[in-house]
């Protein structure tokens, strides 16, 4: 059983047939024919030889196979992950250099060492501190930067940069170096697929009589046509003497298995990057997996996907390739061409060796403009702009921190980028629960509930103060908790109970319980009692443990009725004596509910 829970193909192998081997090697094709050209164009993307992106997309899907618990998922290269591959490499080397192939090599080797080690110590809700907004703004920011990055293959310069800025104004600086030829090619490739990504599926339904989903899986392999059209125009018109940048040769070999860089220097200097990797592409891959996953009903083992992914990047580290994580676009084709099982991935690495033993020759004449257009049509589609003033209208907070990561990326890189993102999230989410929300209660009338007097027409004590914090207590709003109830005391000279309702109290620290006993032992000194209601079975097992239920002036009461109907048993009485009259007596001479009411009603 325990075995099962590691290897979760032992769970579905035993019953594969015959139907489930159909449609996974429909679905192997279908992925094989889109994962060619991105494999080559993420290599680009990540500074990379071609062939690289080959290897990287082999391996990982046999080894995802074994150890993955997604039936749809397709692990390989992405946008993201790449450039954050070409930043992470440049800082150490050259591109071109074997020291730079070595860096990205042991960057998919230690991120894939890191992943395995969160897997197996169940340490995936670590990954839950990158907020969906800044996991948004991260990926909108990296889109623009990687389609900034590709012009250059587009115009057929040798620009560069690290950042937008930088990009920016290297493109400026060799304006006039733009190689026509190259634009056209990267320009027609770029009008091209974003045409086929709107008309391809409808062509395809029509000429074919194709179901729509299978039509829009096909419609996928629309790179496959822009590069079989430009490497057959640049070699029959010798574009390559007139400037244009091609692949060249490309070995046609599978990967020799080999141990990366075994540099203590280099591991040091690549550790951080390595992490903001693999948690990023964790991230991506386990979102992905679990929306494919809830449209079959079928169950997403987090713990066991950071196994799985950290085992993928590493044998992509041994197979000489870069890291990898699951591709949205990728995993929805394989999904939607009707993969029934993990096995899909493996027939697709069968098909990406014989890509790289049979095709690469084809590959010589390929532009890097086609490559740099294909990305480009797959980034833009992250970039999401409009995130940011939907999310600003729904949190202002959570907006700021996507703002932050958006622009610390695009100015500073990606690595500060998500670090940033990060940081503010967590400031803005101290300072939030340091300033909790605390509603006074008082009660519906009629009833035995009770809601804030701000929000509500309900019936108050003068004597006894009834307030709900709506956070659980820990250090950062301890402080608050005592000034609040201060406040209230001083503005109350009548009051002579004050009950904490704990109904949203999940937690309290050892800083907030000495809070408590400093507010309950200044109530004591100024002649009022201090009283606990609804407080949740956890956080009553840990106050039983202290001696603050001994020193406490007051009670802990079930419910809050039962706190009101103790401490002014008079009003509580009324109160439901008075709703209960107006039920019985004409409407033109209903009585009026005792006590002091409060709030307002809110529209209707």
């Amino acid at each position: 059983m325990r075995i099962r829970k590691y290897l979760p193909i032992l769970e579905w192998a035993p019953t594969y047939g015959k139907q489930e081997l159909a449609d996974d090697l429909l679905a192997a094709v279908i992925v094989t024919i889109m994962l060619i050209p991105q494999s080559l164009a993420y290599a680009l993307l990540a500074g990379l030889p071609p062939e690289v992106g080959l290897y990287a997309s082999m391996a990982p899907l046999v080894v995802y196979a074994l150890f993955g618990t997604s039936r749809a998922l397709a692990v390989g290269p992405v946008a993201v992950a790449s450039l954050m591959t070409a930043a992470a490499a440049g800082e150490f080397a050259a591109q071109g250099t074997p020291e730079y192939l070595g860096a990205a090599i042991a960057l998919a080797f230690l991120s894939g060492m890191m992943l395995l080690a969160m897997g197996i110590l169940r340490l995936g809700f670590l990954a839950n501190f990158l907020s969906h907004p800044v996991i948004s703004g991260f990926i909108t920011a990296s889109g623009i930067i990687i389609a900034a990055a590709q012009l250059r293959h587009i115009l057929g310069v040798k620009a560069g940069g690290h950042n937008l800025f930088e990009i920016v104004v290297s493109l400026a600086e060799h304006a006039r170096e733009i190689n026509v030829i190259t634009l056209v090619i990267g320009a027609s490739a770029v009008a091209f697929l974003f045409w086929s990504r709107k008309n391809m599926r409808r062509l395809i339904a029509e000429r074919f009589g194709l179901a729509p989903r299978l039509a829009d899986a096909i419609s996928r392999g629309a790179p496959v046509v822009a590069v079989a059209a430009t490497i057959l125009v640049t070699w029959a018109f010798g574009l390559a003497d007139a400037g244009v940048a091609i692949v060249g040769a490309v070995p046609a070999a599978l990967p020799t298995p080999s141990l990366p860089p075994l540099d203590p220097g280099l591991w040091k200097a690549i550790a951080v990057p390595a992490a903001l990797i693999g948690i990023v592409g964790y991230v991506e891959t386990i979102s992905v997996a679990q929306t494919l996953a809830a449209k079959r009903r079928q169950r997403i083992d987090p713990d066991q996907e950071l196994v799985a992914l950290g085992a993928a990047n590493i044998s992509s580290a041994v197979s000489g390739g870069f890291p990898v994580t699951g591709g949205f676009a990728r995993s929805v084709v394989n999904f939607e061409a009707g993969a029934r099982t993990p096995a899909a991935g493996a027939f697709t690495a069968v098909g990406m060796g014989m890509a790289a033993l049979y095709l690469t020759p084809v590959l010589y004449y390929l532009p890097k403009a086609t490559l740099a257009a294909t990305i480009i049509v797959a980034v833009l589609s992250l970039v999401d702009l409009g995130a940011l003033g939907r999310t600003w209208r729904y949190s202002r907070a959570d907006a700021a921190a996507m703002g932050a990561t958006i622009g610390v990326t695009l100015i500073a890189g990606v690595e500060l980028g998500i670090i940033s993102g990060v940081g503010v999230s967590l400031l803005l989410f101290l300072y939030r629960t340091s300033r909790p929300h605390i509603a006074i209660l008082g009660q519906v009338p009629g009833t035995e509930h009770f809601r804030n007097v701000l929000r509500h027409r309900v019936v108050t004590a003068p004597n006894v103060l009834l307030f709900r914090v709506d956070e659980s207590l820990y250090f950062p709003n301890a402080r608050h908790l005592e000034d609040f109830v201060i406040d209230q005391v001083s503005k109350n000279p009548q009051l002579r109970h004050v009950v904490l309702v704990a109904s949203a109290v999940n937690a309290i620290d050892a800083s907030a319980l000495e809070s408590l006993e400093a507010i309950n032992t200044r109530l004591r000194d100024s002649g009022l009692r201090f009283h606990l209601a609804e407080v949740k079975g956890p956080v009553m097992d840990r106050l039983k443990r202290t001696h603050f239920l001994a020193d406490l002036t007051g009670q802990v009461f079930l419910t809050t009725f039962d706190a009101f109907r103790a401490l002014a048993p008079k009003t509580a009485a009324e109160t439901l004596e008075a709703a209960r009259c107006e039920t019985e007596i004409p409407p033109g001479k209903r009585a009026r509910a005792p006590g002091r009411l409060s709030g307002q009603r809110r529209p209707a």
